[in-house]
């Protein structure tokens, strides 16, 4: 039995209306799409500040000896070409997570939430559609930008490991998401849980190596790290197109990335589903 049957508790008998829900994906596409291009505005001005706070980390390179960074492939790397890595990266998390968290939030502010879970559309529709845009056109956007910092700042990256990274991110995504579905049942249960999901942000980014070597943190924490999602996700994109290593070198980062992701994913549909069933026996889905 394939994911999506299991997703939707299917059998071979159910397969036409496995195909109806897949059929409905794209609609929840279209409309984020146009919400999204009706605040043109916002895209462009939060492009600017991550491209601002990547002027920072600029100017900070400067007082960082390329000694102290770890080396790829054998090759020493300035601070700028290891933190460009570690800042998209993050940055695709904090964005893609707060989204993803809030689309549930959204629908319950504006009074779809209770409309659309009154058709006949599964949850587990509901919970995908919500976040499709989201994960589609956020990855573009972050790797478009790490494409204008290597432009801007004549980063030296290896492009024959574009492939292997791209697979790293891809195998990050769901995990994301599953923490995103977590923290939308929060939300329907607490209403203001966001803050939450700053924390979180927050403290998987400290334990990742991100804008720094890991080497520096406590041994404690870095021993931490090595299930840090965010952390494995990094050095696999770090080892890719700074070492320029193939398919192979990143193996063992999709691996412990899949598992995890399918924790993460599984963790949060159950979760968001305890918090659907939860508000709607209390009827307090349309409450905010």
């Amino acid at each position: 039995m394939s994911t999506v049957e299991v997703a939707y508790g299917a059998n071979p008998g159910r397969l036409a209306v496995i195909a109806g829900e897949i059929g409905k994906l794209p609609a929840f596409v279209r409309r984020d799409f146009l919400l999204a291009w009706s605040y043109r505005l916002a895209f462009f001005s939060e492009l600017g500040a991550m491209l601002l706070q990547t002027v920072t980390f600029y100017f900070l390179g400067d007082m960082i000896s390329s000694s102290s960074l770890p080396t790829y492939g054998g090759n020493q790397v300035t601070y700028m070409e290891f933190v460009a890595i570690g800042l998209a990266l993050s940055l695709f998390m904090a964005i893609a997570l707060s989204q993803v968290a809030m689309a549930i939030r959204t629908e319950q502010m504006i009074g779809t939430l209770e409309s659309v879970l009154v058709t006949p559309t599964a949850p587990t529709t509901i919970q995908i559609g919500s976040v499709c845009y989201a994960l589609i056109f956020i990855p573009i956007r972050i790797l478009a930008f790490l494409g204008i910092v290597v432009l801007i700042f004549g980063l030296d990256f290896h492009w024959g490991g574009l492939g292997p990274a791209i697979a790293v991110l891809l195998a990050f995504i769901p995990f994301v998401w599953g923490l995103g579905l977590m923290s939308a049942g929060a939300i329907l249960t607490f209403k203001r849980a966001t803050a939450g999901v700053g924390v979180i942000v927050a403290l998987l980014t400290l334990a990742s190596g991100a804008y720094f070597p890991l080497a520096l943190l406590p041994a404690w924490a870095e021993w931490l790290a090595q299930y840090n999602p965010l952390a494995i996700a990094t050095s696999g994109m770090r080892d890719s197109l700074l070492g320029g290593t193939g398919w192979s070198g990143v193996g063992p980062e999709l691996a412990a990335l899949a598992a995890l992701s399918a924790v993460a994913v599984v963790a949060g549909i159950g979760a968001f589903r305890l918090a659907l069933g939860r508000e709607r026996r209390r009827g307090t889905l349309g409450l905010y």
